[in-house]
């Protein structure tokens, strides 16, 4: 049926309605008449739908007030009164994507799913959890969320324990993430962005369970809620429920929720922070500089996209000017920029990292040199359209690397309709890029450097410096403090405490009834299909050399992949496979400086990117197909370029620029220390697989410990070892750019294919066919069972085995055994007992799996978790609808929607792997059949995988030390 204007639909009045041709998008806005909800309808035909419901949350403290609400309202509700609907959500639904965010001035709770009945039963729970939550009758949720004193009898000390406590512990180990949190804090004190949202360790405990309810009940009001719906759904009926089920129960009130506008400041401002460090590392080359400039309102279009094409062009490439600049002046190792566009006044930043800070002044001499001098010069076209390019290329893909369509542009539409104008301000790009591109023959660029930066004044200098013992200190405090604070108590305030503690963790223990389960609405194992989704792959051969080809529609883009196998590498030169992949396309070629390279690069594709994989068989971790990957992306019409392109790449690629050579390992070595504290529960995981196999060794080299180890040395040591870089660099690029290495993996449409063949030749001969041999590596593994030390505040717990060594074999009911590990045991024992932000587990078909736990404030302890599952899973037992949901829920993964490029990749891997399309199938039958007796049957293999007792524990070094039993080595992970 066709909306109308101005006319209601169950409750909801049509105001405006704008076709989006840019997202092939009808934009359509309501308002629900009665209780003043607003409605923005994506109407479409994408199948993979989007809910979101959102509501405007300024903090005024950093008690992390809206981050804890976030995680609390999913802990129970009206209709769904369980303790955790949304674990019960992510076990059970089909969902392509089910999570909450808080920002720094606004809660989202999205959920997508290609499923009618499943969007549906999502948007049910969602609903009911964000207006009629619990958290009114159980004062524990905030306590197991938020934060809260624990203690277990009157003589045992007193804790801080809580989820969001620890989460952001966890947060603020890491420097770079203080830096970002900070940098609002400097430009913004005196409105909500001067406050941090996700909470603040050391003020997380201020907050009090009045404040906490009184907050719901002022924000989370549809009148001042924002639903968002994407996709093919027929509006009409979602409408109706909406209205039907919620709505129509409120009325419209006044939510006083304004945003304040800092003031401007006259002059730029100063603010310094410390961090921690190990007392073990050096201070020298470990500060944090950054020059912040507020930019603006989000609703002004120009400037947000403009913005965004500015900070790629100034700081993010190669050839990028004020990036080269910082670095040729030894400022610094590593710089790049950071425009933060979601709140109301957008800042731009940018960062020199692994400075010092004496020198400040002329990291802002020459910052301000540098953009005066591109503002009276002139900066190149050539780099402008290569800026432009690239974003545009971004824009039209819309690839969201796995995250559905409609969640972007949900958030997108905030950017604007937060802030009082039209959601679609950001969606319709079409105008606002004829505007930038006028920057091709004007002074566009120019001007906004002028007047944003250079004339701004509402700016500021953050400087974050490391400080040795920080982090000791700080537990030193909150120690003593809880010591004061308990000396105060009379005795009957001491025996609230112990009973509130234990009220909580009866609660944590206790199981929903089955009559709470039963409400969580569920679909049936008929609504999965029970085949398995076969991706097109067809064998090809050009020039002799194999070409996987998968015809996809790809609207008039092509995906070329080219896997090198890289066995001819000499064993002890492995890591400089990887090194090479940060070096190719980043450096000069034979008719590009390195500098040109990247314009041309970023003007003709939508980008080359490289990466090193070691794929295992599918069977066996120990038989390895190691590859050095280059992945490339570009319009058809631009084949032959992009086919020159990595033509002068892989054949004319020099390696004897060591100043450049330099840079970039300074560079990768900055970006390495980011993912260490980010994804810790990775790192350590990854790193404790080298213990005992051959592909978990060969990965280390390439990415893990040992890759972070060798980029180390070579820093520390480059002046005297740069020419052996060199020649290494050349010798691992000649035995891998070869015709007998290559495989060929192209993703375009069938009427296209043509072009790639026509031009393939581009890159063929520019490799070389000398035979190599293929070393046969042994690596050696053993049991190191480390303790990795940082000054970080939390631990990432890892323990891992091979259960194919142990005489098991791998079976598809392993990813339901993952489900019901990851979502009942581990989320149970190690998040919502034990405190941690999250606990995951890994059963691999080559037989490695793992446990792995994240942001956690216990070690020991979930160690003492791990060794108890085998004995969990033997006496496991449930009815046949949990087991339903736990399968449902084990296929909501496998089914995740494919973009073009995920496809090809995806097909790519598993022909390399082995994995044929029976064993998908397979694997798919045997995960719809799982039974409460498979997953018994597991007991056993959990258990003799954790009896074999491999460990590593990344995390803060007093715990390690406190554990020292433990491990067989300790060391600290930066120096």
């Amino acid at each position: 049926m066709e909306l109308e204007l101005n006319k209601s639909y169950h409750g909801f009045k049509l105001l405006e309605k704008k076709d989006i041709n840019e997202i092939n998008s009808t934009g359509i806005i309501f308002e629900h008449e009665k209780s003043g909800a607003k409605l923005f309808y994506l109407k479409n035909d994408d199948d993979n739908k989007v809910f979101a419901v959102s509501f405007r949350t300024p903090p005024e403290d950093s008690t992390g007030l809206p981050h804890i609400l976030e995680h609390s309202v999913l802990c129970g509700s009206r209709k769904f009164p369980l303790k955790e609907p949304f674990v019960e959500l992510v076990k059970g639904s089909l969902n392509t994507f089910l999570n909450a965010f808080t920002f720094p001035d606004k809660t989202m709770y999205p959920v997508a799913s290609t499923n009618d009945k499943d969007f549906s039963n999502l948007m049910d729970v969602y609903l009911d959890a964000v207006f009629y939550p619990n958290i009114y009758k159980y004062p524990e949720i905030m306590m197991q969320e938020g934060w809260h004193y624990d203690m277990e009898n009157k003589d045992s000390e007193i804790t801080y324990k809580g989820v969001v406590y620890n989460e952001m512990k966890g947060v603020f180990s890491s420097p770079e993430s203080i830096l970002l949190r900070k940098i609002s804090e400097s430009l913004f004190p005196d409105t909500q962005y001067g406050v941090e949202s996700g909470g603040d360790p050391d003020v997380i405990p201020n907050l009090t369970q009045e404040q906490f309810l009184a907050f719901h009940k002022k924000y989370y009001h549809p009148t001042n809620s924002y639903i968002c719906l994407y996709g093919d759904i027929d509006i009409n009926e979602k409408l109706k429920f909406i209205d039907e089920e919620y709505l129509k129960d409120f009325d419209r009130i006044d939510v006083d929720s304004r945003l304040a506008m800092q003031k401007p400041f006259d002059k730029q401002k100063e603010m310094s922070i410390n961090y921690p460090i190990s007392v073990n590392e050096k201070e020298e080359d470990k500060t944090f500089l950054s020059m912040n400039f507020a930019v603006g309102k989000a609703t002004e279009d120009e400037i947000y996209l403009a913005f965004d094409i500015l900070e790629h062009l100034l700081l993010e490439t190669p050839s990028s000017p004020l990036k080269k600049a910082l670095i040729d002046a030894n400022i610094g190792k590593d710089v790049f920029g950071v425009f933060e566009a979601s709140m109301l006044q957008p800042m731009f930043s940018i960062v020199v990292k692994n400075s010092n800070e004496s020198e400040k002044e002329r990291f802002k001499d020459i910052v301000i040199k540098t953009l005066s001098d591109l503002v009276k010069n002139g900066i190149d076209k050539k780099l402008i359209e290569a800026s432009i390019n690239i974003k545009e290329f971004q824009l039209r893909e819309a690839d969201y690397h796995g995250y559905p369509k409609g969640l972007i542009y949900g958030m997108k539409a905030m950017d604007s309709w937060l802030y009082d104008e039209k959601p679609w301000v950001h969606l319709t790009y079409e105008d606002t890029l004829k505007k930038i591109k006028t920057a091709l023959e004007t002074n566009y660029f120019e001007k906004i450097i002028d007047t944003y930066i250079l004339k701004n004044s509402h700016s500021s200098i953050l400087i974050v410096k490391p400080a040795k013992g920080l982090a000791e200190e700080k537990e030193l405090e909150v120690k003593k403090k809880l010591q004061e604070f308990k000396a105060k108590l009379s005795e009957s305030e001491i025996e609230k405490l112990v009973k509130d503690t234990a009220k909580l963790k009866e609660r944590q223990v206790t199981a929903d009834s089955p009559e709470d389960l039963m409400k969580i609405p569920l679909i049936s194992i008929s609504d999965i299909d029970p085949k398995a989704k076969d991706i097109a792959l067809e064998e090809k051969e050009e020039q002799g050399i194999k070409v996987l080809y998968h015809p996809e529609f790809t609207n008039g883009i092509s995906y070329v992949n080219m896997y090198f196998a890289t066995e001819g590498v000499k064993e002890e030169l492995v890591p400089y496979i990887s090194l090479l992949t940060t070096i190719m396309g980043k450096v000069s070629t034979k008719n590009f400086s390195h500098e040109d390279l990247a314009k041309e690069i970023n003007i003709n594709t939508g980008g080359i990117r490289n990466g090193a994989q070691a794929y295992s068989e599918k069977w066996n971790a120990e038989k390895i197909y190691p590859k050095f990957v280059i992945k490339s992306k570009v319009i058809v019409s631009n084949m032959t370029k992009l086919m020159e392109l990595l033509g002068e790449i892989i054949g004319y690629t020099k390696f004897d620029d060591h100043k450049r050579l330099k840079e970039i390992i300074q560079e990768t070595k900055s970006r390495l220390e980011m993912i260490i504290f980010d994804r810790g529960h990775v790192f350590a995981a990854n790193h404790l697989l080298s213990y005992f196999s051959q592909v978990g060794k060969y990965e280390d080299m390439l990415g893990g410990l040992s890759f972070y180890k060798f980029i180390v040395d070579l820093e520390k040591n480059f002046d005297s070892k740069a020419q052996e870089i060199s020649d290494n660099l050349k010798r691992v690029s000649e035995a891998i750019f070869n015709t007998n290495n290559l495989l060929v993996s192209v993703t375009l449409e069938e009427k296209d294919y043509d072009e790639f063949k026509k031009n393939f030749n581009l890159v063929y001969t520019k490799l070389n066919s000398n035979r190599i041999s293929a070393e046969e590596y042994s690596f050696k593994v053993e049991q190191k069972n480390e303790g990795l030390m940082t000054s970080g505040k939390v631990q990432y717990v890892a323990k891992a085995y091979n259960f194919i060594k142990l005489g098991y074999s791998y079976s598809g009911s392993m990813q339901v055994l993952k489900t019901i590990a990851n979502y009942d045991y581990l989320w149970n024992r190690v998040r919502v007992q034990g405190g941690a932000y999250g606990s995951f587990s890994s059963f691999q078909r080559n037989g490695n799996m793992f446990f792995t736990s994240y942001r956690d404030p216990n070690l020991a302890e979930t160690l003492k978790v791990y060794d108890g599952a085998g004995e969990f899973f033997k006496n496991f037992n449930t009815d046949d609808r949990q087991m339903t949901k736990y399968i449902i829920g084990t296929v909501s993964d496998l089914d995740f929607p494919l973009t073009p490029s995920m496809k090809g990749d995806r097909a790519a891997e598993n022909y390399i792997k082995k994995l044929t399309y029976e064993d998908i199938q397979k694997e798919r039958d045997e995960i719809l059949k799982t039974t409460v007796e498979d997953i018994r049957s597991f007991g056993d293999l959990i258990s003799d995988t954790m009896k074999e007792n491999f460990i590593c524990v990344l995390g803060n070094e007093e715990k390690i030390k406190e554990n020292k039993n433990i491990f067989n080595d300790t060391m600290n992970v930066f120096e």
